[in-house]
């Protein structure tokens, strides 16, 4: 029998959603293809005015969250013509980094940070920059176009001031799209949803919240339907959006998300 026999799997993600349908079929589920998130596009009118901030303004801490968007601001500032004024301003900077690509991209430009999270996550990026006094300082917060209640909570409790940075922008999903997959988990048509980023989670509850559905949603995925991170940033916002039955992989990566479900059906996996 096959791991996934007769689940039905709601794919919310738009990349690699054929590749992900085609993993689903084989373990025996049966994919949804359900996108709660829209196109995502690089935004650099707006980030070469923040490249010129970092290069000029002289923040205290420079905090970088995904490496796509680390990448992205080099190349940006390289356009610029201001590639080795961006390094140098890095250099001057105490800097922070959530996860192992980000740290890699940082890697590339010849860049150590002095903080980075424990587990790859913005609770264990927290926990590391706790250990600093940013009291007074300003901060330049580097975000995949998608907010960070938790770290800007945590920045204006320490009384330091930041500037967000967002190279990228999501565009929201299609209403009708959102309004089909809110119908089908209040009926029970959905075994399981794959979250593949954090946008995805954010505007789900936000759509079920103009709709006055927010409790039955969450009723819903306490209950009978469970929910399925790519890894543990995506995960938080899922508990931030108060779904907290999640199946996470230890290996971060789309397709290990769709096996750790399977394995969580086989009783192989806990939440």
């Amino acid at each position: 029998m096959k791991k996934l026999a007769g689940k039905r799997i709601a794919l919310v993600g738009q990349r690699k959603s054929e590749e992900l349908s085609k993993l689903v079929e084989n373990l025996g589920g049966i994919p949804f293809l359900r996108p709660a998130q829209g196109t995502v596009f690089l935004d650099e009118s707006n980030i070469e005015s923040d490249i010129k901030s970092i290069i000029e303004d002289g923040f205290n801490w420079m905090i970088f969250t995904t490496g796509i968007g680390t990448d992205a601001l080099y190349n940006i500032a390289e356009k610029m013509g201001k590639a080795k004024e961006f390094i140098e301003a890095l250099g001057k900077a105490n800097i922070a980094a959530r996860g192992y690509k980000t740290v890699n991209v940082l890697k590339k430009l010849g860049i150590t940070p002095l903080v980075r999270d424990d587990d790859g996550s913005t609770a264990g990026l927290l926990r590391e920059l706790a250990a600093y006094d940013l009291k007074g300082c300003r901060a330049a917060l580097q975000l995949h176009g998608d907010p960070a209640p938790k770290l800007i909570g945590w920045l204006v409790e320490q009384g330091c001031t930041y500037k967000e940075i967002l190279p990228y922008k999501h565009v929201p999903p299609q209403p009708e799209m959102m309004e089909q997959l809110i119908t089908e988990l209040l009926n029970g048509d959905i075994d399981a949803v794959n979250f593949t980023s954090t946008p995805q989670a954010r505007f789900l509850m936000s759509y079920a919240r103009e709709k006055g559905v927010e409790q039955d949603i969450l009723k819903v995925f306490s209950n009978n339907v469970i929910a399925v991170a790519v890894g543990k940033v995506t995960a938080q916002a899922l508990k931030e959006e108060g779904i907290e039955r999640v199946v996470i992989p230890e290996n971060e990566r789309m397709g290990s998300a769709i096996v750790a479900l399977a394995d969580y059906y086989q009783g192989k996996r806990k939440l």
